[in-house]
């Protein structure tokens, strides 16, 4: 299975009676986009701090590029190429926006002090914030700070991009805008998995999607596919699904 970057096995979780992820598996492909959809409380935060450390399974195992990651701390994986962003940005305030992206550069990527700075710059440029790069992060607009949150992580260098609700928040213009960042992300060969409730704008990066209800994979396919079936929208109690822009 060389072509998977990632591997998700059989993942259970529990919080007392409540089940975050029900025998839960996915595998993910180089340079391959997942996007993840599912009502709140379906378990989509939850599958990405299982994937990411932030909490640990009850059973079941991690691979990456074929590593067993399950009892990985979170910077150990963050280490090892599984790079994430988080719905509220979380930058370091105080510092300014190529301080931030430093940050992951040296103690993600593990670069040293000249490739880490080619590195930040690069990555400031792909996401459109090489203008605020002395900027402090705490003055920036939420566009810019939710791309400050996108440059973070691929300052790591991640192997696997893990966006959660990445165009939250933002107007439709911002959201198309980030979204043909991101756009230019994969199609340089980065893996992604998406958690978005706008999914027009999953639709436009994504090849497959994953639908989650209670911790458990409801259906996985073509996105058209799995947008139009009568399950899916089951899951939403009737509330259409926001599929076009």
């Amino acid at each position: 299975m060389d072509h998977c970057v990632l591997s998700a096995e059989m993942l259970v979780k529990r919080f007392g009676a409540v089940t975050v992820a029900d025998n839960l598996s996915v595998t993910l492909d180089h340079a391959e986009a997942l996007g993840v959809i599912g009502p709140n409380g379906a378990g989509k935060s939850s599958f990405f701090n299982l994937l990411s450390g932030n909490i640990r399974a009850d059973s079941g195992r991690i691979l990456l590029e074929g590593r067993d990651v399950t009892h990985a701390s979170p910077n150990e994986r963050a280490i090892a190429g599984i790079g994430r962003t988080y719905q509220i940005p979380r930058p370091f305030s105080q510092l300014t926006v190529f301080e931030n992206l430093l940050v992951g550069a040296f103690f993600g990527a593990r670069l040293d002090a000249r490739r880490a700075q080619q590195h930040c710059y690069e990555t400031l440029a792909l996401t459109g914030l090489l203008r605020h790069a002395d900027k402090p992060a705490a003055a920036l607009s939420l566009l810019e700070r939710k791309r400050l949150e996108l440059a973070r992580a691929l300052a790591t260098r991640p192997k696997v991009l893990l966006l959660d609700e990445i165009a939250g928040g933002l107007t439709e213009g911002e959201a198309a805008e980030l979204v043909a960042t991101i756009q230019c992300i994969h199609a340089q060969g980065t893996a992604i998995i998406w958690i978005e409730h706008v999914v027009h704008a999953l639709l436009a990066v994504v090849s497959r999607l994953m639908v989650l209800s209670f911790g458990k994979k409801l259906m996985e396919g073509e996105p058209s596919a799995v947008m139009n079936s009568a399950a899916v929208r089951d899951v939403y109690l009737g509330i259409e699904v926001e599929s076009h822009a």
